[in-house]
């Protein structure tokens, strides 16, 4: 079956299959870039992000990397890289970060969530062992922090450095961002300068 792709809409696929299976597809995947594969327990996911879903990643990563840059954390942007624990778990966040220094496995995962729901993709993160995953979806954030190998939903990150970020500013931000990034950040940046 051959679907046209919708520019607002994400296109998804699941399938059932082992590691051996993941990794063959992912073979295939080399040369798409656009495409965004993960696997765990069994379930093989390929999805091809549509316009609002690439739009509000590239959103919400600039506003994330400004408000670190300002804030003087070091830290390094991954993106969409593949994280992955060998024969177990692998996943493309939409962005993802490392925060004081690189480690294997970054401590920050933001997902979004136009077509599948965030409880699976928890249990991905939580192989993977990363601290911290947030999820936009419908206009607002969602996050949750890995303890003691379980993730609890959070108010606040407590990630080093993001005590003091506002998460309805950034919300609002990410909301006004979709149809102009200039005023986004314009309106962050004022804010956050007069807290």
């Amino acid at each position: 079956m051959t679907q046209v792709l919708n520019k607002s809409t994400d296109q998804r696929i699941v399938l059932s299959g082992t590691w051996k299976h993941f990794k063959l597809i992912q073979q295939g995947f080399e040369e798409t870039s656009r495409a965004k594969l993960s696997y765990y327990n069994g379930t093989i996911e390929i999805l091809m992000p549509g316009e609002d879903h690439a739009t509000f990643a590239q959103v919400i990563g600039y506003l994330i990397s400004m408000f670190l840059i300002d804030k003087g954390i070091a830290f390094k942007p991954t993106g969409d890289k593949t994280q992955e624990k060998e024969g177990e778990a692998s996943a493309q966040a939409d962005q993802s970060y490392w925060i004081g220094c690189s480690k294997p496995i970054p401590d920050l995962a933001i997902e979004l969530v136009f077509t599948s729901g965030s409880a699976a993709k928890l249990a991905k993160y939580r192989a993977l062992g990363v601290s911290e995953v947030w999820f936009w979806e419908n206009g607002t954030l969602a996050l949750y922090r890995l303890r003691n190998n379980e993730y609890d939903h959070i108010d606040r990150s407590e990630l080093p450095g993001f005590e003091d970020l506002d998460l309805a500013l950034l919300k609002r931000c990410i909301l006004v961002g979709e149809t102009d990034l200039g005023q986004a950040v314009r309106m962050f940046r004022n804010t956050e300068a007069i807290e």
